[in-house]
């Protein structure tokens, strides 16, 4: 942001030849470096070193420093300047600005200015600092250049990135940080830890604040009063998109682990700097293994779903209340919120609902792929879209189509059953009224480890995001005492044993069938669910998931 002037400059020409700049500001006049300036500013970097740091000019003066300095080094060098009429007079920003050596900041904020240089400073190698003062720059403007000073050779005196250098899982008990937001799963972590003994430190990170010179020393204060062995988060939740924080880890030699349980393909791609080998990718499903590894990570693992069975409760003797539910979105207002929000063209719209078929009985994996082998006759407008967000949206549109059509097909064949449905009131647009009844959203905690054992049988049908893997419910619901019903997944008998532990349909044609079957023999219910929870206490739960997440870390950075 342009700086607000409060001064007028005119250029000053020496008898000797000599320029100058004189600044006039309340009345009282004030040379930039007089007749000594080119020989000062040339004496202000003889000391700076040209390798092992990073120099940052505040002010661009004359420019007679910043010419030695690059005859002396290829950079990269910073410039931090933001009097635009002294900069007209001395020509030095037209000349230098667009040099690639050349970091400029023209910014009047210390903070935004404090931000772009850490930015700057992370992509070449977390160097620290060197400011070359200039004094004029300090009394033109204290608030920012001398301001910016102080903070830059705090930088240079404490070399904190060494002193994050520290030998990591030397400890029986692991060491984390969990980088905590509000997202569901951050939760049961944050319990499995204390349950486990595990020392853990939880970090909250406003967008706001990463990046900033701020946020660089409170992390690095906190990581080194914590030591942690690595640092846990879910979905790459407060991770930064321009990379600052895996940059910033990188450099301390700090693992990251990040847990998706949600497609990571619709969360990285706004990611920059992603892959390292400080960072650690585990996802739920084992299909996601291959394209990560192939966007650049090396170190990605299979860690499925779980349940924590302390917030999902056993409820054995909960008396049933209803036949059959389902808990689950319509996602019929998600796809219209889609199509309202983005302007795709009328030919990837024309047979919306046949795309989202095909999709729903396709193999393929992602839409993208989806279209490139079964419907080419789409793949020149698909590219067409203006940008990669576009590109996303359209890939998103069409699996929540797909799911729509997935779901209702198959929620469809529970209506002689009467079931209870619960989710958005989409469901009143897309079933014939009467036969079933709705009930709003249920909180996931509050009210499902209840709804779920007072429920004979409990319908599930996975959403089109996840062609192979399983989805939360097929742990929840079993391990407080409730029934399952639920589609068949390739990756289920690597988690469940089919017929004895779980139960499920490959086709909508078996649910009235298996419906009707297993309302009339609750104890074959009953055994399944034992069957179904003994399991998942011995296998599944968020401490198991954890410890193995912990093992897999130590066993590559320990």
């Amino acid at each position: 942001m342009a700086a607000e002037m409060d001064y007028t400059a005119e250029l000053v020409q020496g008898t000797d030849g000599s320029t100058d700049v004189r600044i006039l500001r309340d009345g009282r006049a004030q040379h930039m470096g007089g007749r000594r300036g080119r020989e000062n500013e040339l004496r202000r970097v003889v000391e700076i070193p040209v390798e092992g740091a990073l120099p940052v000019f505040l002010g661009a003066g004359l420019g007679a420093g910043l010419a030695d300095l690059l005859d002396r080094t290829s950079g990269p060098v910073a410039v931090i300047d933001a009097e635009e009429p002294i900069g007209a007079l001395t020509g030095v920003p037209g000349k230098w600005r667009d040099d690639p050596r050349i970091f400029w900041i023209a910014e009047d904020d210390p903070g935004v200015a404090l931000s772009r240089l850490t930015r700057w400073q992370l992509r070449h190698g977390g160097l620290p600092f060197a400011p070359i003062r200039d004094p004029f720059y300090a009394r033109l403007r204290p608030g920012l250049y001398r301001e910016l000073a102080d903070r830059l050779e705090m930088s240079l005196k404490f070399d904190f990135w060494n002193r994050a250098r520290y030998p990591k899982f030397r400890s029986k008990v692991p060491r984390v940080m969990l980088l905590t937001s509000s997202y569901f799963l951050m939760g049961e972590l944050e319990a499995a830890c204390t349950r486990l003994g595990y020392a853990t430190s939880l970090v909250q990170l406003p967008s706001q604040e990463v990046g900033s010179q701020e946020f660089v020393e409170s992390i690095l204060a906190e990581i080194l009063s914590f030591r942690p062995d690595f640092v846990l988060t879910i979905n790459h939740l407060g991770v930064d998109k321009e990379g600052i924080l895996t940059a910033l880890l990188a450099r301390m030699e700090l693992p990251l682990a990040s847990w998706f349980v949600d497609n990571p393909h619709l969360i990285l791609y706004v990611y920059e700097n992603l892959a390292s080998d400080w960072v650690t990718l585990f996802t739920w499903d084992v299909d996601n293994i291959e394209s990560l590894k192939a966007q650049g990570f090396s170190r990605v693992h299979y860690l499925p779903l779980a349940t924590d069975p302390h917030r999902f409760a056993h409820a054995p003797n909960t008396a049933p209340a209803r036949d059959v539910s389902f808990v689950g979105n319509s996602m019929l207002y998600k796809v219209r919120a889609k199509l309202r929000h983005y302007d795709f063209p009328p030919v990837l719209l024309a047979d919306l609902k046949e795309l989202g078929r095909a999709f729903m009985l396709s193999g393929a994996l992602s839409v993208a792929r989806f279209l490139e082998e079964e419907r080419p006759m789409y793949v020149e407008a698909f590219r067409a879209l203006p940008d990669v967000d576009a590109r996303l949206a359209f890939e998103t549109l069409i699996t929540w189509q797909a799911t729509l059509l997935y779901r209702l097909e198959r929620v469809r064949e529970l209506l002689p059953f009467k079931p209870l449905l619960v989710g958005d009131p989409g469901w009143h647009e897309i079933l014939p009224p009467g036969g079933w009844t709705y009930h709003r959203e249920l909180n996931y905690y509050a009210d499902l480890p209840k709804f779920y054992p007072a429920t004979r049988i409990n319908f599930n049908c996975t959403s089109q995001q996840m062609k192979g893997a399983v989805n939360q419910r097929v742990f929840d619901v079993p391990v407080c005492g409730g029934f399952l019903l639920t589609d068949h997944r390739r990756q289920m008998e690597a988690l469940f044993e089919p017929g004895r532990e779980i139960v499920c349909y490959q086709e909508p044609g078996e649910i009235s069938g298996l419906v009707r079957h297993y309302l009339s023999h609750d104890g074959e219910r009953a055994r399944i669910v034992q069957a179904a929870r003994s399991r998942i206490l011995a296998e599944h739960t968020y401490d198991l998931r954890l410890k193995s997440l912990v093992r897999t870390m130590r066993s590559i950075y320990g």
